[in-house]
């Protein structure tokens, strides 16, 4: 079982998934940490430095390069699945679960840890609100590809077992 979580920025990804891998005995990968930990810098300075293109690139190769992990849950960056054909490579490699969350639920959880967020921090709240309405807009073909759609807010310890463990029985057989 591979579980790939996707949706934009502040969705639960890494929150959910590392739970639901701690219960299951998963392992739990967080994209955006193993690419900080290969860079030796964080995602906003890999932006502010390289730019978005050399970024992407790297996302791309470290995503593929889990290609043999099976029994693990794989927190993808907000624009991951948007580039490099991730998002295909994705729903063939596994089971792919799009947190859905609206503009307002977003603004809401990103507002506070700003500053770490390469594509924002430099927003004011009109600016960001927009921003997160229309990068939304722009990622949404790619998140709905996903084989499974689950609103964030309705997230609970439970949804892992009685929603994405079930999905995935189904897409093995």
């Amino acid at each position: 079982m591979k579980i790939f979580l996707i949706g934009f920025m502040g969705s639960g990804k890494s929150y959910w998934g590392s739970i639901w891998a701690k219960e299951h005995g998963l392992q739990f990968i967080d994209l955006d940490e193993v690419i900080e930990k290969q860079e030796k810098r964080t995602v906003a300075d890999i932006f502010e430095i390289n730019g978005e293109e050399y970024f992407r690139e790297k996302e791309s190769i470290i995503l593929k390069s889990f290609v043999e992990n099976n029994n693990c849950i794989i927190a993808c960056g907000g624009g991951t699945p948007c580039f490099k054909d991730n998002m295909k490579w994705m729903n063939e490699q596994g089971t792919t679960v799009y947190l859905q969350s609206t503009t307002h639920e977003i603004f809401d959880r990103v507002l506070e840890e700003q500053e770490k967020r390469p594509l924002i921090k430099k927003l004011n709240k009109a600016e960001l609100h927009f921003f997160i309405e229309q990068k939304l807009k722009e990622r949404e073909p790619f998140y709905k590809t996903a084989h499974l759609i689950l609103n964030s807010k309705d997230l609970n310890e439970l949804t892992f077992s009685k929603k994405i463990i079930k999905r995935s029985s189904k897409k093995i057989k």
